[in-house]
């Protein structure tokens, strides 16, 4: 789907949080019994960082929300709708972003949470451009926060060793035309479903005794499934979108993949016939942030020089559902209107 004859529509301001604490990979080995080249070896990761025990997933949000806004050079009373894409809320109800309307200060703001897992930010930006692309809201304030290693089982070495805690926000808004994002492609694999979840903790299996015993409040994933549907899922969503424009591979500057593990990844980019020297990464420092890993990663890049104006970034992922998503972008460099001021 493309956005034609509405407004366009990009980032107009990024911001990024991850918690102090780190957890190496030797830290790691103590508690699932791996050495830590065996840990590196089958994810790429080093370190993680972890949320404090008084960090929720609203504080991280809140957090990256806040630096985003500094970036937009724009108050909190300009924001029209606050999206949090997160499989980890603070509480089933209310909706986390609630919480980071009212921490915010973003009084005018509509809220919600989007569960889509680690596909949810590409999920959350498409639904937010289109309130910004038909002149509903003027902003939107598009928050991937999690605090997954709450919902992981120390003695699942397979889950517990890949993924991190973080928050990455974008502020999306109108930019020239021919800027922005210029086409997605988004889908599930509903039958894959039980590859990746969390079995308890809502309406069919409440929280009880016999949950807590059988450990089915943490994340249960098989992970041969996973890499096979995640590699698959990408590459054709992102060869899609491609299609769509006519823009050819060579003409990315920047492939943008969900940092879920290094193996996929290298996966993802042999097959779109992309080199590795054009793929943002760094998951080797933070880990699985599922939802918040794109964000994390263009922020990054961006604050770094690596992106520069008039890129093209092609953005994928895929996660638990089993969804996926891609998204072209022609990367409009937010600060340059300000240099000229």
């Amino acid at each position: 789907m493309r956005l034609e004859e509405r407004l366009a529509v990009g980032i107009v301001g990024m911001g990024s949080y991850v918690p102090e604490k780190i957890v190496t990979n030797k830290d790691l080995s103590v508690t699932v019994s791996a050495d830590e080249e065996w840990i590196f070896t089958r994810t790429g990761m080093l370190t993680r960082h972890v949320a404090l025990p008084q960090q929720a997933t609203s504080d991280l949000a809140v957090m990256a929300a806040r630096r985003a806004l500094q970036e937009a050079k724009i108050s909190p009373d300009d924001i029209g709708l606050v999206i949090v894409a997160t499989s980890t809320p603070d509480m089933l109800f209310p909706a986390t972003a609630c919480l980071v309307q009212d921490q915010l200060g973003c009084s005018q703001a509509a809220a919600f949470d989007l569960s889509a897992g680690c596909s949810g930010f590409l999920y959350a930006m498409m639904v937010g451009a289109q309130f910004i692309a038909n002149q509903i809201y003027r902003n939107v304030l598009v928050i991937g926060a999690e605090v997954l290693t709450r919902v992981n089982d120390p003695t699942d070495r397979e889950t517990y060793i890949l993924f991190g805690d973080g928050a990455g926000a974008a502020v999306i808004g109108a930019v020239p035309p021919e800027y922005g994002i210029l086409a997605t492609q988004l889908g599930c694999y509903g039958d894959k479903a039980y590859i990746l979840y969390l079995p308890a903790g809502g309406a069919r299996l409440p929280a009880s005794e016999e949950t807590v015993q059988k450990k089915l409040h943490f994340t249960r994933m098989n992970g041969r499934e996973v890499f096979k549907w995640a590699v698959m899922s990408m590459s054709n969503c992102s060869e899609q979108v491609l299609a769509q424009t006519g823009i050819s591979i060579e003409n990315i500057d920047f492939l943008v993949p969900h940092q879920a593990n290094q193996r996929i990844i290298d996966a993802c980019a042999k097959r779109l016939g992309i080199p590795l020297e054009k793929v943002l990464i760094n998951l080797d420092r933070y880990g699985n942030t599922s939802a918040a890993t794109i964000p994390l990663v263009m922020e990054e890049a961006f604050r770094e020089g690596k992106i520069k104006n008039g890129h093209h970034l092609l953005l994928t992922a895929s996660g638990t559902g089993f969804t996926w998503g891609a998204m072209l972008m022609r990367w409009y460099d937010y600060k340059l209107d300000r240099k000229k001021e």
